[in-house]
């Protein structure tokens, strides 16, 4: 792209990203010298406050893909899928105050998710679970590197596996020497960078831009964005409330942060204010592609929030972007990255029961290392993984409910878990849509479009995901019915 022109040079760029990313890694480390050990690794010692717990979790839930996602889904999915984007996001914090503290209670030495369901269940559904959350991580972590390698490339032409290196390598820096301790001071100082830079961002989006962006404006260029009668806003919005709400429950780097809290009253008041704070943050992330497709229907939707920022090209804003996107990306890395650790160090024993626990601590590493090098090659290609992500998010969904109904049965038969969850796939993936959204191995395939009213052919992703979530719960339901009688 001879022609382009770039809203700053490759070297500043670059000077913003080494400093910023050094910076986290280097404060990382100094913490960590005096916080070494598997306890602090794991858990952070278990005795994490409310305002660590709180900054931590939010700015662990606020990756770089909230700079691209709520936006782009805004412009075709409208008001509602900024609600169920937001509403998906936070509700896991919710549902964390009831599920964290039973955890708590039941397994108060515990340190991950899978830890307990092997318990629960048995060594089949852990290892279904496991195999679930580990792919849906990387698959994060993917899009993470992804995100913030595409918008630096976007706004000074640097090369993707660039950024991809430099931001990978100086997290894994101090991620894999300091574990979840090293995470959650960085997150903290993460926290307040990214409120403070959205903030600049937000005000200049709807206050000092005011004049050229209106609700008018939008009535009048994208009315159906808002309407009641318009069908996606309820299909789209649903969507993301169950694909992000799904996954996030599964996210160990949450379960981490939990079984971190001083104590459960921590625990409580820490998710409630996180929940607070998530839903308007990504509410107007996702109200600024409204914005921009009104402004401009040809725009590029995961570039919404960006056209409007920069349109005036300003030099000031492209660096604040750059800074709030590294440092988003940053502390959504870390996290993923020692959540994957922590469960190959503590559930990896539970499949390879010959070797030790540090073994597993240096196995993990390794691992870790070979999955960022994947991560690299990926996101220097620049693919679009928005479908192995929504796979991902079926996946959760499959398993949500089974999993967490679990949590207050006493007597739940592994059989009918694994059977509930295994439905909960196949009716999911009869209906997930091709890459190009145009057909599923039911509509379009099996059976003809014809035989499939328009609501259901035009709303696979939906559907598939409603039929994913709902599915087990009708097979436990009817079990627990049966068994009652």
């Amino acid at each position: 792209m001879e022609d382009q022109i770039y809203f700053l040079s490759q070297n500043l760029a670059l000077l913003l990203i080494i400093i910023v990313s050094s910076l986290f890694a280097l404060i990382g480390i100094l913490y960590s010298i005096k916080h070494y050990g598997l306890s602090n690794y794991l858990t952070a010692g278990r005795n994490v406050e409310t305002l660590s717990l709180t900054t931590s979790l939010v700015a662990s839930a606020l990756g770089a893909w909230i700079l691209f996602g709520p936006a782009s889904a805004a412009t075709w999915g409208g008001v509602g899928s900024v609600i169920g984007y937001s509403l998906g996001t936070a509700f896991p914090m919710i549902a964390f105050i009831f599920l964290g503290t039973k955890i708590r209670k039941t397994f108060p030495k515990g340190n991950t998710l899978t830890e307990f369901i092997y318990r629960k269940f048995g060594k089949n559904i852990f290892k279904l679970v496991l195999i679930l959350v580990i792919f849906y991580m990387f698959i994060f972590l993917c899009a993470e590197v992804t995100a913030v390698s595409m918008l630096v490339n976007y706004i000074s032409g640097t090369p993707l596996w660039l950024t991809a290196t430099l931001v990978i390598i100086t997290t894994l820096t101090y991620t894999l020497y300091g574990g979840l301790r090293a995470s959650i001071l960085t997150d903290n100082i993460q926290f307040f960078i990214v409120i403070t830079l959205l903030f600049i961002s937000l005000y200049y989006l709807f206050f000092l831009n005011a004049a050229n962006l209106s609700f008018e404006d939008i009535q009048a260029n994208s009315s159906h964005l808002l309407s009641l009668q318009y069908i996606p806003n309820y299909t789209a919005g649903l969507t993301f409330f169950i694909a992000v709400a799904a996954t996030n429950l599964f996210h160990q780097g949450n379960w981490q942060r939990i079984f971190a809290a001083k104590d459960n009253e921590v625990l409580k008041k820490s998710l409630l204010f996180s929940f607070i704070i998530i839903i308007p943050i990504v509410f107007f992330m996702g109200i600024s592609g409204i914005m921009a497709v009104s402004m401009d229907d040809n725009v590029n939707p995961d570039l919404a929030f960006f056209s409007i920022l920069l349109k005036d090209k300003t030099e000031f804003l492209s660096i604040i972007i750059i800074i709030l996107a590294v440092s988003l990306t940053i502390s959504t890395i870390d996290t993923l990255v020692n959540a994957i650790s922590s469960i190959i160090v503590v559930d990896g024993k539970k499949i390879y029961t010959q070797s030790t626990q540090n073994n597993f601590l240096g196995l993990s590493k390794v691992l870790i290392i070979i999955l960022s090098c994947i991560t690299l090659v990926i996101a220097s290609k620049g693919y679009s993984i928005l479908y192995l992500f929504l796979l991902a998010d079926l996946l959760c969904c499959a398993a949500v409910f089974t999993v967490f109904y679990g949590f207050y049965q006493k007597n739940f038969v592994e059989k009918n878990s694994m059977i509930s969850i295994l439905l909960g796939l196949f009716l999911g993936l009869l209906l997930f849509p091709s890459p190009d959204f145009s057909k599923s191995i039911l509509v379009g395939i099996i059976l003809p479009f014809d035989l499939f009213p328009q609501i259901v052919s035009s709303s696979l992703l939906f559907w598939s995901f409603l039929l994913a979530t709902v599915g087990p719960v009708i097979v436990i339901m009817s079990y627990d019915s049966f068994k009652g009688r």
